[in-house]
């Protein structure tokens, strides 16, 4: 089956474009906040995004599937190709009007991500990926940094919306990696974590417990803009692991080990 992926990218950023309007109309003035579980929010906005993404997208391909945070899986198994979506990734950021949110639309054939598109709406930075093509920002090639050494790194983290309930394994790794770096940032969007990594802003970006539509379309334009993208292991990573370490490559065993001791940790603490 021959597929024109500039095409699909072209459609997928179009419908990042009609969601992007309907997120900066309610930005500051949403009728609907609900909460899906603790800390969990969604929006009216959220709904609203993801309605017209798929709509645009089953307009010109009504025999693809969709993987999309809101309306959960709604596979039908009659294709091989899917779309996942995001349709607002940092919805608390967004019911704050904290500008930093973004829309995360991927494009996969048999499970495995040839497109990735990431918009803020707010910012209008468009970060894109065609497996094999390389990774851009706002039709800019981008890479990621070169920095050489775990202490002069700036990281980015996130924590799960669950994270209270044991809170203490999330937290000593922050501790670890804030002592090992220069600093640790967390953003509240693990889509813009992953494309801040791409074009070189952060130099390793590590979460647990994300969803495939949160890292379907940040994991591709990451690794195409040459960040080495694994579990906390070293494992190559895939959307439906539940741990996902981002870098520039140079620190990245260094990022292992200090988040592998923890896990060695947490075991000998549960015997």
């Amino acid at each position: 089956m021959a597929i024109d992926y500039e095409y699909i990218r072209n459609v997928g950023i179009g419908a990042a474009y009609g969601s992007a309007k309907i997120l900066c109309d309610h930005l500051g003035n949403l009728d609907r906040i609900e909460k899906k579980g603790p800390g969990d929010l969604v929006t009216s906005a959220d709904l609203a995004s993801e309605k017209q993404i798929m709509d645009t997208i089953h307009a010109r391909f009504p025999d693809h599937d969709f993987l999309a945070e809101e309306s959960g899986e709604t596979h039908r198994n009659i294709s091989e190709c899917c779309w996942i979506i995001d349709p607002l990734d940092g919805t608390t950021n967004y019911a704050h009007q904290v500008p930093l949110f973004a829309i995360s639309i991927a494009f996969a054939v048999s499970g495995e991500t040839q497109v990735g598109i990431v918009l803020n709406p707010v910012t209008g930075e468009l970060f894109t990926a065609i497996r094999g093509k390389g990774a851009t920002l706002n039709g800019r090639p981008i890479r990621t940094s070169s920095c050489p050494k775990l202490s002069d790194a700036l990281l980015v983290t996130g924590f799960p919306y669950n994270a209270k309930q044991n809170i203490k394994p999330y937290m000593t790794r922050f501790e670890r990696c804030l002592n090992a770096s220069i600093g640790v940032r967390r953003l509240g969007s693990a889509a813009l974590d992953l494309c801040f990594v791409a074009c070189g802003r952060f130099d390793g970006f590590w979460e647990e417990n994300l969803k495939p539509w949160d890292t379907a379309a940040g994991d591709l334009i990451a690794k195409e803009a040459g960040a080495r993208v694994t579990d906390f292991t070293g494992n190559e990573y895939t959307v439906d692991k539940n741990e996902i370490l981002a870098t520039n490559g140079h620190i990245h065993d260094n990022m292992c080990a200090i988040l592998q001791h923890m896990r060695c940790y947490e075991i000998v603490c549960q015997k």
